[in-house]
């Protein structure tokens, strides 16, 4: 079963899967806008962009690397971006960012995962946004973040994953923000971390 996360919730994620988590996938989804036209006539759907990322911090809450449209795998390989949705079309997760655990470098302390909208759509006009946490092996949805209609913002800082006394736990941030690309949003991230 999935935990539905709340802004500012924790939970340690080994405890939620039931095991000691080795891969994790973070998915993001959500649906183009729909107009309906004039009297039922001209109906189109508008496409929109919304961009996971990945930001990996040190000890010292410095950006080591960063996962994202414009590089789909970390220099060290333990964390890979299956590609840029840049439409919202299909169902189900319409990015996904696979991270191993068990390759991350143990100089990094966490993980924060944002999401952008590259095409401007402020997330009030965004159906069924969300993001959520994958057991990787299993299959099992670990946690779960709605990220739809919070507002007219364009970006969010959802979440961070971090190590804690040798296990990994994640802390729902929650954060509305403004910015095309998790560049925009560092300066907002720094005092989650």
């Amino acid at each position: 079963m999935s935990v539905n996360l709340q802004k500012g919730q924790k939970i340690s994620l080994d405890k939620e899967a039931g095991a000691t988590l080795g891969q994790v996938v973070m998915g993001l989804g959500w649906d183009a806008i729909k107009s309906k036209g004039f009297f039922g006539f001209g109906a189109r759907s508008e496409p929109v962009d919304l961009d996971a990322s990945c930001v990996m911090f040190d000890e010292a809450n410095r950006p080591l690397d960063v996962i994202w449209f414009r590089q789909l795998r970390s220099r060290d390989g333990s964390i890979v971006h299956t590609g840029d949705n840049r439409t919202g079309a299909g169902d189900g997760d319409d990015e996904q960012i696979n991270v191993d655990l068990r390759q991350v470098p143990a100089g990094v302390r966490s993980l924060v995962f944002t999401v952008n909208s590259f095409t401007g759509q402020n997330f009030s006009q965004v159906e069924n946004a969300y993001c959520r946490l994958l057991d990787a092996a299993s299959g099992k949805e670990v946690a779960r973040f709605n990220l739809s209609v919070q507002g007219a913002h364009t970006a969010q800082i959802m979440a961070k994953v971090y190590r804690h006394n040798g296990e990994w736990k994640m802390h729902a941030i929650g954060e509305n923000a403004s910015g095309r690309t998790f560049d925009d949003l560092l300066p907002l991230i720094l005092p989650h971390l």
